[in-house]
């Protein structure tokens, strides 16, 4: 089990949906909201490790679909200034873990690095180890 630091968009359904995912594998999740954080180059950038500059960006940020900004034509400089003048730009969630960051949610290589196929949360139930915090409810999953 991991501990995970999310930084997501309160309001995106599908960083909501990750969150679950990973919680229900076990793994301890500290929510931070990415807009809150005070960004620099040098805090966001590990973050994207070897992609290219293009592979940053969330293809459907409002300044990407309206044109306003190219992401294939900004260096890593340009595109980091970018994302933290406007973090919808920024590909989510960003996620820490076991001394590692990524962007973005690939189901499969986040079930690589920490693992996302845990075991249900009704089996750990029957002998008492769910650590949802709701033993006094039935399991409902």
């Amino acid at each position: 089990m991991a501990e995970v630091v999310f930084y997501g968009l309160p309001d995106c359904v599908a960083n909501a949906k990750q969150k679950m995912q990973i919680e229900a594998a076990g793994h301890r999740l500290k929510v931070r909201n990415l807009a809150e954080e005070a960004w620099t180059r040098e805090s966001l950038r590990p973050f994207f490790g070897e992609r290219p500059v293009s592979e940053w960006f969330n293809k459907r940020a409002p300044a990407i679909k309206a044109g306003t900004i190219d992401p294939e034509a900004l260096d890593e400089a340009a595109a980091l200034d970018a994302m933290i003048a406007d973090v919808t730009l920024i590909r989510r969630p960003l996620m820490e873990a076991d001394g590692r960051k990524e962007c973005g949610f690939d189901p499969n290589g986040v079930n690589t690095w920490i693992g996302l196929t845990g075991e249900s949360c009704d089996s750990k139930h029957s002998r008492g180890q769910c650590d949802h915090g709701h033993h006094h409810f039935p399991a409902k999953h």
